[in-house]
């Protein structure tokens, strides 16, 4: 199996790209495109007719979310390809965004995990068949969140949230972490999305996310 499947690499270090080539390689595999970007990855997809594309969760221009949003295009356009997405940190809101797309086809995997071969041709093998890869890490961080909906906070989200119990208000917050009152308001609806706070006349929002902060 391991010498017929087709791989394409996006990943913006050119170290860690030629070190994917060459693991891939060792591993059997036939790495048939290797992309600093995202740009143009349908077309590289078209003409290179990879089964997996492995992507970095953070790509040029701002190093934020560009991989993840490539991956869920790439099953939109081209379901028949499995996608394995690679991060330097444990981040469960992209993993989410990614199994939301779908969840066959599909694996988030540490870059420390890349250098363990075995793993990584097991990886490889199993979303090309369909399957779905989740870090051990990612799995541990996604079930504490679970149990836990204050853990899915990013830090500034739980920035955000402990001046909201505070007292503060959005221009306080916005005057002290030096952002635009736009971006406060961006966070506090983040936190209210995350803790599943709905929009209610019967219940006001910033009050329940603080009493759950505070419970915690």
């Amino acid at each position: 199996m391991t010498e017929s499947l087709r791989v394409a690499i996006v990943e913006d270090s050119t170290l860690l790209r030629e070190g994917l080539v060459r693991l891939l390689a060792e591993a059997g595999f036939e790495t048939v495109a290797a992309r600093p970007d995202a740009t143009d990855l349908d077309e590289t997809i078209t003409a290179a007719q990879p089964d997996v594309v492995v992507l970095d969760v953070r790509l040029p221009p701002t190093h934020r979310d560009e991989g993840v949003r490539a991956a869920i295009r790439v099953r939109a356009t081209h379901p028949q390809v499995a996608v394995l997405l690679l991060s330097q940190y444990v981040e469960t809101t992209y993993a989410r965004e990614l199994l939301a797309a779908g969840s066959r086809g599909i694996g988030y995997l540490l870059k420390d995990r890349v250098t363990d071969l075995e793993q990584l041709r097991r990886a490889i093998e199993d979303v090309a068949a369909g399957g779905t890869v989740l870090d051990p890490q990612m799995v541990e961080e996604m079930l504490r969140a679970r149990a836990d909906p204050l853990a899915r906070l990013t830090p500034r989200e739980t920035q955000v949230l402990r001046a909201m119990a505070e007292g503060r208000s959005n221009a306080a917050i916005a005057r002290e972490l030096v952002v635009s009152p736009g971006a406060v308001e961006k966070h506090v609806t983040s936190i209210f999305g995350k803790l599943g706070l709905e929009e209610s006349a019967a219940a006001h929002r910033r009050v329940l996310a603080v009493l759950q902060f505070l419970g915690a």
